[in-house]
């Protein structure tokens, strides 16, 4: 019988916490960056299908066009470096799995107008019920002037996969390797609407709690913040028309650092 469920998983592990890895981009201005306000976007591009389509969103869309970070799950390398050079972002992208069926690598890339000084794959507990496949996320530490921001791109085990609780586990993974910094951004495909209590329940703003369905299945995509402020009405908005590129649509925060907050240790470890 254990022959058998193994022969019938979609997909193997990546279980190297090195990598595979890949990383680069340069960085082109796309217009003055205001004060400390940072503009992010979060976007499942479902297998990384519709790579076009889905630059035509992120390049043109007022609510995510030059954006500062995009976090983007279901990517592949190609996509991602695709993307990042068409827009003038650095990136760094770790693949999660081999998909047997797809042919090829998938996972969570963190794209950024600021430079990448350090970056790490996390790897999420509680596999696949059914593939044995496990999450990642992809966290890239980003010098946004004299602060130093954590970021985090991920994909949450979805509802057949896991249930709320692993989905909680999960999330509280990438929270324990963000309590050594001060400033934090945690963005993806959550598969859930409520997942979010576990990071507000560890002090972090939760800015897309009340928005559209992204999904046909719910409020699935969002990001989280710890140390910003936001702003307040506008701060955040989902894009209405993916224009055939996805099935999930993409989410936009709008955050403003606390200055008075801000480290410049490479790590910013809470102190």
């Amino acid at each position: 019988m254990l022959s058998i469920l193994v022969g019938c998983r979609t997909g193997s592990d990546f279980q190297d916490p090195r990598g595979p890895r890949y990383a680069a981009g340069t960085i082109v201005p796309c217009r003055a960056q205001a004060g400390d306000t940072l503009r992010t976007v979060t976007f499942n591009i479902a297998f990384s299908r519709e790579i076009d389509r889905a630059l035509e969103v992120l390049s043109s869309d007022p609510g995510v066009h030059c954006a500062d970070i995009i976090l983007l799950q279901e990517m592949d390398a190609p996509g991602t470096a695709k993307i990042a050079s068409a827009l003038g972002m650095q990136y760094v992208y770790y693949p999660a799995l081999f998909h047997r069926g797809k042919k090829k690598e998938f996972g969570n890339a963190v794209l950024a107008r600021w430079p990448v000084v350090e970056d790490a794959k996390i790897q999420l507990p509680h596999g696949s019920r059914f593939a044995g496949t496990h999450r990642t996320a992809t966290a890239a530490t980003l010098r946004i002037r004299n602060a130093v921001v954590r970021v985090y791109s991920t994909h949450l085990g979805t509802l057949a996969d896991i249930g709320p609780a692993h989905r909680r586990s999960q999330l509280r993974t990438i929270l324990a390797d963000a309590e050594r910094y001060r400033l934090v951004i945690i963005g993806g495909d959550m598969n859930s609407g409520v997942v979010g209590e576990v990071a507000a329940e560890a002090g972090y703003a939760w800015p897309t709690r009340s928005g559209p369905k992204t999904t046909s299945f719910g409020t699935w995509d969002h990001v989280y913040v710890k140390g910003f402020r936001i702003p307040g009405a506008g701060a955040t908005g989902t894009v209405r028309d993916a224009r055939g590129s996805s099935d999930h649509l993409p989410v936009w925060v709008m955050a403003t650092l606390e200055t008075h907050r801000q480290c410049t240790d490479p790590r910013c470890a809470s102190r």
